[in-house]
C-alpha cells in the first residue's frame, strides 16, 4: 500500500490519469446520475453531453480570447538556413536581405559604411527597433544564441548596435483598417536582422578591474538574419472552441428533434383517446 501511494505521489503520468478518471466519475458522473434518475438513462446522457459540449465551447472561447489554458507553441525566432550569420556587408545583398547592392562603396571607411547600411535598411522599408522596445531584447537574446552556435563570437565579445525588422503584417482586414482585424488570421513573413559590433580585446592586469568594453572600429559589423515564427499559442483553444460548438449545436438539434417527435406522439395519443 505504501508503495502504491508513493507511486501515485511521484509519478506525474499516473497522477494525471487518476485525476481525469476521478473527475469524470465525481463531476460528470454525478451530473449524469442526477439527470438519469429524472429523465431516463438515454435522455439524461444526451442532456449531460450537451451541457458538457456547451461548457467546453465557452471555456475554449475564453482560452482563445486571452491566450491561456491549453496553449500551442510560443513565438520564437528561427535561423534562415545558410544565411544566419552574415560576416560582411556585401553578404546582405547575396543573402536576400537587401533588394539592391549597397550604395556605399565597400572601400569606404567602416563608420561611413555602417551609416550607409543603416540608411539602406530604412530606404528599403525595414524598421529600426528601439532599444527600449521588448522586441529589441528578445531579438538580441536569440541572435546571441545563434552567434555562439555558429562560433562567430564568444559571450561578451560583441555588442548589439541595431535591430531591424520587416513584414509580419496580418491580413485580411475589414476595409483595410488596422482596428478592424478580427478576421486577420494570416500573416506575412516576419524577418529580423540584428547588427553586432565586435569589442576590442579586454586588457586584464593583476590587481585591477578589467577595462570597460569598447567597440573595435577597425573590424566590420556582422549581421544575424532570422525569421520570426509567430507560433500557434491560440490554435488548440480555437480547435476546441470550433469542435465543441459543432458538437453542441448537433446535440441541441437532436434534443429539439426528440422533443418534436414526443409532441407529435402525445398529440396523436390525445386524438386517439378523444375519438
Amino acid at each position: 500500500m505504501v508503495s502504491m501511494l508513493l507511486a501515485v505521489n511521484w509519478e506525474p503520468e499516473l497522477r494525471g490519469l487518476l485525476t481525469v478518471v476521478l473527475g469524470l466519475i465525481a463531476f460528470m458522473g454525478s451530473v449524469y446520475l442526477i439527470l438519469g434518475t429524472n429523465l431516463g438513462a438515454r435522455l439524461g446522457f444526451l442532456v449531460a453531453l450537451t451541457g458538457l459540449a456547451g461548457w467546453m465551447a465557452l471555456m475554449g472561447a475564453i482560452w482563445w480570447i486571452y491566450g491561456i489554458g491549453l496553449k500551442g507553441e510560443d513565438p520564437s525566432w528561427h535561423q534562415v538556413p545558410g544565411r544566419t550569420v552574415i560576416q560582411d556587408p556585401d553578404g546582405l545583398y547575396q543573402a536576400g536581405v537587401f533588394e539592391q547592392r549597397l550604395a556605399v562603396s565597400a572601400d569606404a571607411p567602416l563608420d561611413v559604411l555602417a551609416d550607409g547600411i543603416v540608411d539602406q535598411f530604412v530606404d528599403e522599408g525595414w524598421r529600426v527597433v528601439g532599444e527600449a522596445e521588448p522586441a529589441f531584447g528578445q531579438a538580441e537574446a536569440s541572435a546571441t544564441v545563434f552567434l555562439e552556435e555558429e562560433g562567430a563570437f564568444a559571450p561578451g565579445e560583441f555588442d548589439v548596435t541595431h535591430v531591424y525588422e520587416v513584414g509580419g503584417e496580418a491580413y485580411p482586414k475589414l476595409f483595410g483598417l488596422d482596428a478592424l482585424d478580427q478576421i486577420a488570421f494570416f500573416h506575412k513573413p516576419y524577418y529580423t536582422v540584428v547588427e553586432v559590433a565586435p569589442y576590442l580585446p579586454l586588457r586584464e592586469e593583476p590587481g585591477r578591474a578589467p577595462s570597460p568594453p569598447e567597440i573595435d572600429s577597425s573590424r566590420e559589423r556582422q549581421y544575424v538574419y532570422m525569421i520570426r515564427d509567430l507560433g500557434s499559442r491560440r490554435e488548440p483553444a480555437a480547435l476546441i472552441t470550433i469542435g465543441s460548438t459543432i458538437v453542441f449545436l448537433a446535440l441541441c438539434w437532436m434534443l429539439h428533434r426528440r422533443d418534436r417527435f414526443v409532441a407529435e406522439n402525445l398529440e396523436r395519443k390525445a386524438l386517439a383517446t378523444s375519438a
